[in-house]
């Protein structure tokens, strides 16, 4: 007989029958004595705890007495002294097999022997039905027996998710841990395990998010601080420095069929061959193949159940980084190069704006120039001449890229190497179809001259062969045959032309539609109106629709499920925008998909400057793609109303992200169709922030001039008298953009009254704009206490974003007045909210900032801070942060006396520096600073006062005098007397 306590207390007789227990009072009695089976519970305990109402010692018999009767002689429960005991084994009790299998795993694994550990503990924890000892009193034995067993469950669970992580499934268990520390948020074991499994899936940001959190409870629920361990982690996160996360190539959940020989082709191909185009019509599996490859290329494991040859162990070329691109959702070529940055996990600007209007392109170039990574540009050819162009300048500019891309027809470049991707061979289409329809219908069998027919009929196309294959949960397989044939009009043939496959299987993914539900049709035709897939909530929003039909499309193969989002085919996808076009339905679904992101952005952005940005930022990270999707459809199509709101809605995840560039072109498309009309009464803000997006970009500067005035209006008009706006960031972002303009101070004039704002956000802003002034009037002591005040308020609401600039600021005015010891802290202060930020180039900046304060006293510590910096602007395609970076190098080459390494340093630095940007002239002054130094050490005294009198002219435009504007970029006194005298 076996026995479970491992939730409500249950017991079974050896064939299967659940042996029937009775009342609470006796399944109570039972859970007590197996506890510990054998071991001796005294009568008086049992009575209390099973009727602690004064229960009689008769009662207590009584109950014995039946349950002796229920489990007959299997399971003898016999009087010992003044107690009771039950003669079973361990083995028979779940939760004393749980405890052996726990304690069995947790030996593997300290042993090291993770492979052995993890499936013993899953095991284990398998054997959980519900809470321990469910039902029985929390109070005495029984409370404390729960209360153990609950916490050997807990010790079982992060072991496990130990041995996951040791064996490299860190995304796999990332949403078990979350769950288990927020319902657990003292536990740091759990806590430190997230922050491991976050990190090594690139959530940097979001691993040290966990562990503020964490110290938080601790503090406010303890009064203590983070254990060693948990400190020592988050030391280690910091100083591993954030890292973009490249998207991976897609999550497969089928078998690979058929393709062994090709995979291993291409792999060695990619050894010789810097750029491999896959050709073929739609549904040959040209992206399941580019996949596969690049999981290969990755050091990933391909989910196939085919033995794949040895020759196939190099598929991908030599193992390093992977970004898997998908363009099918660009509407044009135009934004190609921020879909890149995109994929490749890079903001298109920083914080501090630094890299001012510089293109995706150049920023692509930046990042790609001296990394060793496969590029794989999927389904090309919609946008096949601009994909082209781009892909020749980068291969032109990036030595180590190599690039792999798919399209129905070659790019074209010389040095291309175009690799057909045929239809499968007759076996691999049949094991194919058998492998497919074996997940329909279980226990699947078929005439293989049968199987072979239909795969013939189907030109052995794998996307025809998987939805006519998912048709035999409804259809028998002579059915199915009969049917393809009567639509095919054929019953074999050999090989066919490209453009006839196409139409093959246009016909069946026709046929595959027609045989959808009415209700089944409507929601797949809406779906298409989604830019990259989307969540099951946004698709049963958008598309009309409930849960059990999204999952009927997935049995069917219109869609895809994978990591909690839908996608659909772009194969699928075209055929049903057709017919959603035909349905007369797709203005319905784009105002309802633009309905649905505009909730969503309207939602998240309160959040966006508070404690929850870090939660937030994700969530419309992942959906980019659809709001710009909605962004376009609402400037095009929709409502003015709309189009504003979103914009407005979505300007904070835009510029805190640093991709506001990616809405630029919509907001310039926005604007000049507005022309001078004044914007809808009520949306002035919105307009303000669709003027500030549209001057991301170059080609949105005319549009910045011609409205900066009607704007500065609406600004001024929403927040002046008391009010409070909307959309307190686009303060921010006003001051900063125009503090290159000729009258700036109407930006300081503009907040100078929110002082006294209810919002704490808004009042933070206004003391960090205040800072500004008094920096431009000379008076560095009241614009440090504004700084101060701003970084103090911006910490008080949780606003990592606004305490980084403010921190930046503080930290140059303490290293301007020689406090290079507190410079450095309040720049690691920064940095930590930066990398939380997963702001990559302003982590770079931030770096040269601490290598120019480390400079003086510690030279090998800044060349390291310099290096580190210019490695992570590489990365971050920052060309603004790069040359920061070897402008610090060009100071240690002077101060190491090696002049040609200096002026070589400081000359590529000064052809990377954009002079637009506040942050930007610092650099540029030092750099000219520099190289005047340079000459002047070779005795060429006409060359040093040129390049004294060009920074002395930069300088000026910071604000203050010349000589203050030196020292506040800590430049030493004799540097500044020589600019200054110039």
């Amino acid at each position: 007989m076996r026995f479970g306590i491992l939730g409500e207390t249950r017991a079974w007789r050896a064939g299967g029958a659940e042996v029937p227990l009775g009342g609470p009072a006796r399944r109570a009695l039972l859970a007590l004595l197996l506890v510990r089976p054998r071991a001796v519970v005294s009568a008086d305990r049992l009575a209390e705890e099973i009727a602690p109402a004064g229960a009689s010692a008769h009662a207590l018999h009584s109950q014995v007495s039946r349950l002796r009767a229920a489990l007959g002689a299997e399971a003898v429960v016999e009087r010992a002294g003044a107690g009771y005991r039950i003669m079973v084994a361990d083995e028979d009790v779940d939760a004393c097999r749980f405890e052996r299998l726990a304690a069995e795993g947790r030996d593997a694994l300290r042993d090291g022997d993770a492979g052995r550990a993890v499936p013993l503990l899953r095991q284990a924890l398998a054997l959980w039905r519900g809470p321990a000892l469910a039902g029985l009193p929390e109070s005495g034995m029984a409370r404390a027996a729960a209360v153990r067993l609950e916490e050997l469950r807990l010790a079982a669970l992060e072991d496990r998710a130990e041995g996951e992580l040791r064996l490299g499934s860190h995304r796999a268990v990332v949403p078990e841990l979350r769950e288990l520390v927020s319902r657990h948020p003292l536990r740091e074991r759990a806590a430190g395990l997230l922050m491991r499994a976050l990190s090594a899936d690139g959530g940097q940001a979001e691993a040290l998010a966990v562990f503020e959190e964490t110290r938080r409870h601790l503090a406010e629920e303890l009064g203590a601080d983070p254990s060693a361990e948990l400190a020592g982690l988050h030391r280690e996160l910091l100083s591993a420095g954030p890292s973009p996360s490249p998207v991976a190539p897609p999550a497969q959940h089928t078998s690979f069929v058929g393709r062994a020989a090709e995979l291993a082709e291409i792999g060695e191909l990619l050894r010789v061959a810097r750029l491999v185009t896959l050709t073929g019509p739609g549904g040959v599996g040209k992206t399941r193949l580019s996949a596969e490859v690049a999981a290969a290329s990755a050091g990933g494991v391909a989910p196939s159940v085919e033995t794949v040859p040895a020759s196939a162990g190099s598929a991908g070329g030599a193992r390093g980084e992977v970004c898997f691109a998908e363009l099918a959702a660009l509407r044009d070529g135009a934004g190609l190069a921020q879909a890149l940055l995109g994929a490749l996990g890079l903001r298109q600007n920083g914080l501090q704006l630094a890299d001012g209007p510089r293109t995706p392109l150049d920023r692509l170039i930046t990042a790609l120039s001296d990394r060793h990574l496969l590029l794989v540009l999927d389904n090309c050819e919609h946008v096949v001449d601009e994909a082209a162009a781009l892909v020749s300048r980068l291969l032109a500019t990036c030595p180590r890229l190599r690039v792999l891309a798919t399209s129905r027809e070659p790019l074209g470049i010389i040095g291309e190497h175009v690799r057909p991707v045929r239809p499968l061979d007759g076996d691999a289409a049949a094991r194919l179809f058998t492998d497919r329809a074996r997940a329909a219908r279980q226990g699947f069998t078929a005439d293989p001259v049968l199987v072979r027919r239909i795969c013939t009929a189907l030109d052995g196309l794998p996307l025809a062969i998987e939805l006519a294959a998912a048709r035999l949960r409804t259809l028998d397989v002579h059915d199915l045959a009969g049917r393809l044939d009567d639509l095919l009009g054929v019953t074999a043939r050999g090989a066919r032309a490209a453009e006839q496959r196409h139409r093959t299987l246009r016909t069946v993914v026709g046929w595959s539609w027609d045989l959808l539900g009415e209700d089944e049709q409507r929601a797949a035709r809406r779906f298409t109106v989604f830019a990259g897939g989307a969540t099951a909530e946004a698709a049963l929003r958008v598309c009309g629709t409930d849960g059990d039909t999204l999952e009927s499309l997935v049995d069917k193969s219109l869609l895809e499920s994978a990591d909690g989002r839908f996608r659909m085919l772009e194969t699928i996808r075209a055929y049903g925008a057709e017919r959603l076009e035909a349905a007369g339905e797709r203005e319905a679904a784009r105002h309802a998909h633009v309905r649905y992101y505009l909730e969503l952005a309207q939602a998240a952005h309160p959040h966006l400057t508070r404690a929850g940005q870090l939660a937030w930022l994700p969530v419309l990270a992942a959906e980019h793609g659809n709001l710009l999707a909605a962004l376009r459809w609402a400037v095009g199509a929709g409502p003015v109303e709309s189009a504003l709101r979103l914009l407005g809605a979505a300007s904070a995840y835009l510029w805190i992200r640093g991709v506001s560039a990616s809405a630029a072109p919509e907001a310039i498309a926005f604007l000049d169709a507005a022309g001078d009309a004044p914007p809808p009464p009520g949306l002035g803000e919105e307009y303000v922030t669709c003027v500030l997006l549209a001057a991301a970009v170059p080609a949105g500067r005319a549009v910045w001039q011609r409205h900066r005035g009607a704007a500065g209006e609406a600004l001024a008009a929403a927040w002046q008298g008391g009010r409070t706006g909307r959309y307190p960031a686009a303060l921010l972002l006003w001051m900063m953009h125009n503090a290159g303009e000729p009258d700036p101070d109407d930006a300081y004039d503009l907040v100078s009254g929110l002082g006294d704002s209810p919002d704490p956000w808004v009042r933070a802003v206004a003391r960090y704009v205040s800072g500004f002034g008094m920096l431009g009037a000379g008076d560095t002591g009241a614009a440090e206490r504004a700084f101060r005040e701003a970084a103090d308020g911006f910490r008080a609401v949780g606003d990592r974003w606004g305490r980084a600039l403010a921190l930046d600021f503080l930290a140059g005015l303490a290293g301007g007045r020689g406090d290079r010891e507190q410079a450095i802290v309040l720049t690691d202060q920064a940095l930590t909210l930066t990398d939380q930020l997963g702001a990559l180039e302003d982590s770079a900046d931030l770096l040269v900032n601490r290598g120019d304060h480390l400079a003086a006293g510690d030279p090998e510590a800044a060349r390291a801070d310099y290096a580190r910096a210019a490695a992570l602007a590489r990365r971050a395609g920052s060309p603004a942060g790069l040359a920061a970076a070897l402008r610090g190098l060009g100071d240690l080459a002077l101060l190491h006396g090696d002049l040609a390494e200096a002026e070589r340093l400081y000359t590529d630095a000064l052809e990377r520096i954009d002079p637009h940007w506040v942050k930007s002239i610092g650099n540029r002054v030092r750099a000219l600073a520099g190289l005047g130094r340079t000459a002047e050490a070779r005795g060429d005294h006409a060359t040093a006062r040129t390049h004294y009198r060009r920074a002395a002219g930069f300088a000026a435009a910071m604000g203050p005098s010349v000589p203050d504007a030196l020292r506040l970029l800590g430049l030493p006194q004799p540097v500044v007397e020589a600019v200054s005298g110039r």
